[in-house]
């Protein structure tokens, strides 16, 4: 016995050592929200070109990127005229259960672009406490499902129905768009907070047990576009930070003050596509859109409000960019990597166009999943200061754009489309 128990100990010690660390993905861009994971890229070990895929499904339509917990993988998709939350086994890809719900290929107030979007755009959220997963249709249908139960639905309830929730105005110099609801909603605590977009509160958040009503943000602002909703500390004060439809919002979660605003810095694009998620360092917040503003800003919140440090002419569409070891990175007609602290270009390249998302891994490398299916590889400013180098680069034959997120978990990498084709690569 004692024999056995060795061997299993020292393989798991060297295959701890040869994958590097593991971590689920439960929520919109990983465990951290930032889209950077404590995982290898497997390069060093010749993982890639990944080859063959080891599974592939189809999940529905959707732009909403699945999620990785305890062994499972969540995805939402639509067909024949409702919504699905999938659960596979994310080692083999079998179904494990799935639930569906009545809902709309598009949000009752939705308006333009319909050529370029379809089904749900939230990403699912998971809360490792309670087992349960959140969903939120681009119909403003808000769920809990209960993991442990085979998806048994515990509670919800429609925004658009509870709130009367008013179509986006018309802001900057174009044509008015209404993509529904995109925003994954971000537990925190026994909250689940949500970018609703009402004249009651930009913000809500609700019981994540019950959906009990708990507060509204002082803001009242329509909501954005994005993807999602980040964490910060200002002066050691618990914050969540959100585009909204004109502004950079934060918000405090300290007890008491929860929902009141710390500060706002104006943001304004025209389409109202305010879609990357910021990123955050300590209490600064990069913040990037094109159209109308065309640039990427580093904004620093104090308790006194919100400073630009600088500004820089490039900019991303609906690639949320990805800070590591004070780079930044992101995508619009190539990759681009600037400086944090200055926001001066360090190099750009490739040939990406603006459908695409990329994490940082543990050994210092960039993947991005672009276009139509490109994976690619590429080198850090750690590993290539000076120039944009790739280190491998695959055709994933996909049915359409690329708009759901990239995943790595476990050593694995899982690639969606909007279609709802979704591959598995072992690394």
């Amino acid at each position: 016995m004692r024999f056995y128990v060795t061997i299993f100990l020292t393989g798991w010690i060297l295959s701890s050592s040869y994958y590097g660390r593991a971590e689920d993905w439960p929520h919109w861009r990983g465990m951290q929200g930032t889209g950077v994971v404590d995982e290898e890229s497997g390069f060093n070990r010749g993982a890639w070109p990944p080859g063959k895929p080891a599974w592939k499904v189809r999940v529905g339509l959707s732009g909403s990127s699945p999620i990785v917990a305890q062994g499972r993988l969540f995805s939402l998709g639509w067909s024949d005229e409702q919504d699905t939350l999938f659960c596979l086994d994310a080692v083999t890809g079998q179904m494990l259960w799935k639930q569906s719900y009545p809902c709309p290929l598009y949000g009752r107030r939705s308006y333009g672009d319909k050529e370029l979007y379809s089904g749900p755009s939230s990403c699912p959220t998971y809360d490792p406490l309670t087992g349960f997963v959140y969903t939120l249709s681009t119909d403003g249908d808000l769920h809990c499902w209960n993991a442990a139960q085979a998806g048994k639905r515990v509670w919800g309830f429609n925004l658009y129905d509870r709130f009367g929730v008013a179509q986006r105005p018309l802001v900057g110099s174009r044509q008015l768009r209404d993509y529904g609801y995109t925003s994954s909603p971000l537990v925190e605590g026994n909250s689940l907070i949500v970018e609703v977009g009402d004249d009651e509160g930009n913000l809500m958040a609700f019981s994540k047990h019950d959906g009990t009503h708990q507060w509204s943000s002082q803001s009242k602002q329509p909501a954005g576009h994005s993807g999602g909703m980040v964490r910060l500390q200002v002066d050691e004060i618990p914050c969540v930070a959100v585009l909204t439809i004109r502004n950079l919002l934060v918000a405090r979660l300290d007890p008491g003050q929860e929902g009141k605003t710390l500060a706002e810095f104006p943001w304004i694009t025209d389409f109202a596509n305010n879609i990357a998620t910021p990123v955050v360092q300590g209490n600064s917040l990069v913040i990037t859109s094109a159209y109308n503003q065309y640039s990427i800003c580093r904004v620093d919140v104090t308790r006194q409000g919100a400073k630009e440090i600088w500004r820089a002419p490039y900019a991303a569409d609906v690639c949320s960019p990805v800070l590591h070891q004070g780079r930044l990175y992101f995508i619009r007609q190539g990759m681009h990597c600037l400086d944090f602290a200055t926001g001066q270009r360090i190099w750009s390249g490739g040939k990406f166009g603006l459908t695409a998302s990329l994490l940082a891994t543990a050994d210092d490398r960039l993947i991005v999943w672009a276009d139509r299916g490109q994976l690619v590889l590429l080198a850090s400013v750690a590993e290539s200061p000076d120039k944009y180098r790739e280190l491998s680069s695959q055709k994933v034959p996909m049915e359409s754009d690329v708009w759901p997120h990239l995943v790595l978990s476990h050593g694995r990498l899982y690639c969606k489309d909007w279609d709802g084709s979704l591959v598995c690569f072992e690394l």
